[in-house]
């Protein structure tokens, strides 16, 4: 029994009406970004750009990098600023979520 048909029985059980054509919401379209390398006063960053999507998406995707990456950064200007290189391991979780990438992933 998958969680459409639980969440059916739950609802006639306490005699509601089962919820119809119920959709799990994510990301609007899976894009392509660039991922690139730079240094800003000498310290290293990885910056996710070219994110088309509203700028609470946008939000979401890098608190959901950050705490997956277990580092710092920011999110504006419709760019993710990652704190170090983690080009590799932001590419690999980008790829798994279902995004196409560019630029320079090593």
């Amino acid at each position: 029994m998958d969680w459409k048909e639980q969440l059916a029985a739950l609802a006639a059980k306490e005699g509601q009406e089962p919820l119809k054509d119920l959709q799990v919401t994510g990301p609007v379209k899976k894009q392509t970004l660039c991922l690139r390398y730079e240094k800003r006063n000498g310290k290293p960053v990885t910056i996710v750009s070219e994110f088309e999507g509203s700028e609470q998406e946008l939000k979401d995707l890098a608190r959901r990098l950050k705490s997956t990456l277990g580092i710092g950064g920011s999110a504006r200007d419709d760019e993710i600023l990652l704190q170090g290189d983690v080009r590799q391991k932001s590419a690999s979780l980008l790829q798994a979520w279902g995004y196409r990438l560019k630029g320079e992933v090593r």
